[in-house]
């Protein structure tokens, strides 16, 4: 393939142009924020998952502390009931009176029970409740930190992809007047060989895998026709030549 040395050394613009783009998309996809954002997002999880249990167990200890306060208020109200049975007189039977003292006496042992359980139950959901709280808070913290990397990750991913846009447009009048067949030699080549599909032949030395040429493949390059569009022997990269190349 021949072309002009000056499109030759067009594509040296165009490789260092592309090279930028390379980094910024490099940086874009390795910002810091990512990985915080990361182990943030993670810690969020786990932070709601126990915020969740505790609310779940909040609320089973609330169901719990009413159907026992209710379990009291009946017992509470059978023992009422009881004893004004007794205080009115109504019973005469020794061994009716008996009984109902005996079912009085049980009632209050009931009672006293059951109210313990009560208290048992608000003591478990008030711990709950503050764990509840403390959570919601740690939450709350947590989310503050995501929406603050957020805003940072976004104005770094902006900044990134303004400068990307401005490196696009210079790449595209940059290639504007290289020919279309060494363009498409270089774009192939480029995504082969790990970005690089031209570079500098300097000091006898390529650019592009840092070996320096032979006799013999030095030779081979200072005879070629200037417009020759000559490859590393190397590398396979298209090797433009300059004044420091020093053939």
């Amino acid at each position: 393939m021949n072309a002009a040395p000056a499109d030759q050394i067009r594509l040296l613009d165009v490789q260092n142009l592309d090279v930028r783009l390379t980094q910024l998309a490099h940086r874009r996809k390795n910002l810091p924020e990512l990985a915080e954002l990361q182990t943030l997002e993670a810690d969020l999880t786990q932070q709601r998952d126990l915020l969740v249990a505790a609310q779940t167990e909040e609320s089973d200890t609330s169901r719990e502390q009413t159907k026992a306060e209710q379990d009291v208020d009946q017992v509470r109200q059978r023992a009422a009931r009881d004893q004004k049975r007794l205080d009115s007189g109504a019973v005469t039977s020794p061994k009716d009176l008996e009984s109902l003292q005996h079912e009085i006496a049980s009632l209050a042992k009931r009672q006293s029970d059951l109210e313990d359980v009560v208290l048992e139950v608000m003591e478990r959901r008030e711990a709950a409740q503050e764990r509840v709280g403390e959570l919601t808070d740690r939450v709350a913290a947590i989310q503050g930190k995501v929406d603050d990397a957020v805003a940072r990750r976004d104005a770094a991913t902006g900044e990134i992809d303004a400068e990307a846009g401005t490196v696009t447009k210079e790449r595209e009048l940059t290639v504007a007047d290289i020919p279309a067949d060494l363009l498409k030699l270089y774009d192939r080549i480029r995504t082969k060989e790990g970005g690089v599909g031209a570079a500098r032949l300097f000091q006898r030395r390529c650019e592009g895998c840092r070996l320096e040429l032979n006799i013999t493949e030095l030779n081979d390059v200072r005879t070629a026709p200037a417009d020759a569009v000559v490859r590393c022997e190397n590398c396979s990269r298209i090797l433009v030549r300059t004044p420091d190349s020093g053939l």
